[in-house]
């Protein structure tokens, strides 16, 4: 199992609400409409959007991720306005260790709904049966308590906090540590 096994072609993963499937350059505008909201940047290592040609740049890397094969998002899209919502994805991944981290973000309108945990559920689940993973990890910083609770409620356990475990935006900041196992 390698990288390219995976991400040479990223397969769509459907659950009852959502659709994770590839993001493409017509999403630009569903994307900046969340990623240009400071709130939403607030506990990610990115700032937020100042203009769509920011979106569609990252699109860009992303769709030559995809070509070149490596590791790249999902993008979550809602089944019902069929809409981009957010992106989720192996931000990391171990091979020769069976091990992954996972990271997601959604659009704000969406949150509390149950919709990220079930994105996360969804790709967990594709990591323990397609990626042959043993442990899947995620990290948030400590006072992300929306992010948090999702690890909670996809079946992950707190495993401690990472002092200063990242150097973001300026700043170390402290991340609280969650994963599953198969």
């Amino acid at each position: 199992m390698n990288i390219k096994d995976i991400y040479g072609a990223l397969p769509a993963i459907e659950s009852k609400r959502l659709v994770m499937r590839k993001i493409t350059m017509e999403d630009a505008e569903d994307m900046f409409a969340y990623t240009s909201i400071p709130e939403v940047s607030r506990f990610v290592t990115w700032e937020a959007h100042r203009s769509l040609s920011d979106t569609k740049d990252f699109i860009q890397q992303v769709m030559q991720s995809y070509e070149d094969q490596k590791i790249a998002p999902w993008g979550i899209q809602h089944k019902e306005s069929g809409k981009l919502i957010g992106t989720i994805d192996y931000v990391t991944w171990q091979v020769n260790h069976n091990s992954a981290e996972i990271g997601y973000v959604l659009a704000p309108e969406y949150w509390g709904k149950g919709l990220i945990t079930e994105a996360v559920r969804e790709i967990l689940t594709f990591g323990f049966e397609h990626m042959n993973l043993v442990r899947i990890q995620a990290r948030c910083f400590v006072d992300n308590l929306g992010s948090e609770r999702v690890m909670q409620k996809a079946g992950m356990s707190f495993e401690g906090i990472v002092r200063k475990g990242m150097f973001v935006k300026g700043k170390h900041v402290d991340l609280k540590t969650y994963s599953i196992i198969k």
